[in-house]
């Protein structure tokens, strides 16, 4: 069975959002660490981060049921290697860390695989 190349590109788009989506848990389990830090248990925003992270994963574990359906589990895989883009983006953005030379060349060989993996599916 045939499938348009229009569907593909929704179904990739699907798969990355979800990715993007599951980016997020290190970020509230690291605000949740912040709150604990500043708090201890009786942070109420603890409590609110942790909900967020079990939700966050919820949501994704979800997602990604869906996923796997629609792709090789090698191509999904892949893929789901672009979390370590997301996370240094939220890590920069969010709580102002700086990138080293480094980060950014472990990043592109990173892109570089999932891309090689896309071309070959």
């Amino acid at each position: 069975m045939a499938v348009s190349k229009n569907s593909r590109v929704k179904d990739y788009i699907f798969l990355h959002i979800s990715i993007m989506i599951f980016s997020f848990t290190p970020v509230f389990t690291k605000m949740a660490s912040i709150e604990f830090n500043k708090n201890g248990i009786w942070g109420i925003k603890l409590y609110f981060f942790f909900f967020l992270m079990l939700l966050d994963c919820f949501i994704y574990a979800l997602a990604w049921q869906k996923n796997i359906q629609k792709f090789e589990l090698s191509v999904a895989y892949a893929n789901k290697s672009v979390y370590l883009i997301w996370s240094q983006i939220w890590a920069v953005l969010i709580f102002g860390e700086k990138l080293s030379i480094k980060n950014m060349i472990g990043l592109l060989v990173v892109l570089i695989g999932v891309l090689v993996v896309q071309k070959y599916e």
